[in-house]
């Protein structure tokens, strides 16, 4: 049912003409689905209330609660088509009441960490872009028949939302930014191992597909109330620059079971990391931070070594995150472990001396659909210096694409073979004493790999040719004779 649900949304989506990617399908999905999800949020809310005699009190005013301007309904509990907005006076009140009336809640939430606040600021950060009133009223009308009053209604939800992210990623050259494979996501996850009661940081977000996988790893129906109470409050923490990114990863974490995500729209690297507190540090760090970037003078002065990448500065503010023993798995470009840029070198021998390095997950090309560029997972943990760097190859036996994709098979000896770091055809052990200081070179170098036969000269190549020519000419001589 739902699946059919989000295909028709799609259809109405498509019919407007204010559509015209799968990022716009995603966000304009997304505000919608966030309203009902909190019109069933209170309505379960103010249900327990009356059970337990008390008053409940809406966030949302009578007027802008999804049933009175989205899904009025008659006395019989039907859609009354009579009183629905729609056509232009839809797009009025959306536009002109009901954004502006949810803008507000960013300055009268209580504090940031609220749903009030996210309301607040979900709203002030984008737009509705429906055109026409009569495809938003055919979108209302069907995100309406969608519940989120139980956990299994929210799974298939959350699975079908993830499809839409994944084809968000697949729709530009960018994606990487917005959907790394979920695979790979697990386990890097698996082998940081989160302990719940430790807290899991994310400084570029996007999607939230970390924490959301983070959550799905340490959840359990063994967990106590105030387990559980960790576990939603005090354990996921992330920010987000972008607009888009950062209402997706919020609704995301919400479909996956977190009611009030602790994500913070701001860019991360805009904090200074000589002022990063203690209470501000986190036990581990999962993150795919943007590749690139070319970050402006002003940014690039909060951080020691200063560079245009960006990446490389969410590096140098995810070392200075964790705590001492903390533990961190990071995406970036394989390049990071060659370049002989000053900045390069610098960040890796930063890396190397502060934190121990102890595996780096070499990922092969089409790992992220729409990015051209190869990557690897650096594992450290943070306090002590490197030693030994085992390293993995991850090879799947055939081409990655949009078509056939990386999947948790593919990840599983890495993951087997991890713990104890053990050398085979595609694991090895480089020592730190073996790596050249003057360069921190961390080049991906298999010693098992079989051996390529060596070029031939310029001149073998050509005397092989000149004598293929002639034993030619022989054949076509002694054809020419039996003619």
């Amino acid at each position: 049912m739902f699946e059919n649900a989000f295909n028709n949304i799609d259809k109405a989506l498509r019919n407007d003409e204010g559509m015209a990617t799968e990022l716009d399908y995603a966000e304009q999905t997304s505000w919608l689905l966030f309203l009902k999800y909190l019109d069933d949020r209170e309505a379960e809310r103010a249900d327990n209330a009356e059970l337990e005699g008390r008053e409940y009190r809406p966030i949302l005013d009578g007027a802008y609660r999804w049933q009175a301007w989205a899904a009025p309904k008659d006395e019989n509990g039907e859609f009354d088509h009579n009183t629905a907005k729609t056509g232009t006076d839809l797009i009025d009140f959306v536009n002109r009441e009901l954004f502006p009336y949810l803008q507000t809640f960013r300055q009268s939430a209580p504090s940031v960490d609220t749903l009030e606040y996210k309301i607040g600021e979900i709203f002030s950060e984008i737009i509705c872009k429906f055109r026409s009133g009569y495809a938003l009223r055919d979108a209302i009308e069907i995100v309406d028949t969608l519940t989120f009053n139980s956990q299994q209604a929210k799974h298939e939800l959350s699975d079908l939302y993830e499809t839409r992210i994944r084809r968000m990623g697949n729709a530009g050259r960018n994606g990487g930014e917005y959907y790394t494979p979920r695979p790979l996501i697990r386990a890097m996850i698996r082998v940081v191992d989160p302990k719940l009661g430790e807290t899991i940081y994310d400084g570029a977000c996007g999607s939230a597909g970390f924490l959301c996988e983070a959550y799905e790893y340490l959840k359990s129906d063994s967990l106590s109330t105030n387990e559980w109470d960790t576990l939603q409050r005090q354990t996921f923490y992330g920010q987000e620059k972008k607009s888009l990114a950062y209402v997706i990863g919020i609704m995301n974490m919400i479909l996956h079971g977190i009611e009030t995500p602790a994500i913070t729209h701001a860019n991360t690297l805009n904090q200074k990391v000589t002022e990063i507190r203690e209470a501000d540090r986190h036990d581990i760090v999962l993150a795919n931070p943007p590749f690139g970037g070319g970050e402006r003078k002003e940014v690039q002065h909060n951080f020691p070594i200063k560079t245009g990448e960006t990446a490389y500065l969410f590096l140098q503010h995810f070392i200075r995150k964790l705590r001492a023993g903390g533990r961190g798995a990071v995406v970036i470009k394989n390049t990071f472990l060659s370049n002989t840029d000053n900045a390069s070198v610098d960040l890796r021998k930063e890396l190397l001396t502060t934190c121990n390095l102890h595996t780096v997950l070499d990922c092969p090309s089409g790992t992220f659909q729409g990015a051209g560029v190869k990557t690897v997972v650096l594992f450290f943990d943070k306090g002590a210096p490197t030693k030994h760097v085992w390293y993995y190859q991850l090879d799947p036996g055939r081409s990655l694409g949009k078509t056939n994709p990386l999947n948790d098979d593919d990840l599983a000896e890495f993951v087997e073979l991890q713990p104890n770091k053990a050398d085979s055809a595609k694991g090895w052990t480089v020592a730190i004493d073996d790596i050249d200081p003057a360069t921190w070179d961390l080049s991906v170098k298999n010693p098992n790999a079989p051996e390529e036969a060596p070029l031939r000269r310029p001149e073998e190549i050509i005397d092989d040719m000149l004598a293929r020519d002639a034993e030619t000419a022989r054949i076509l001589e002694e054809i020419r004779g039996m003619l």
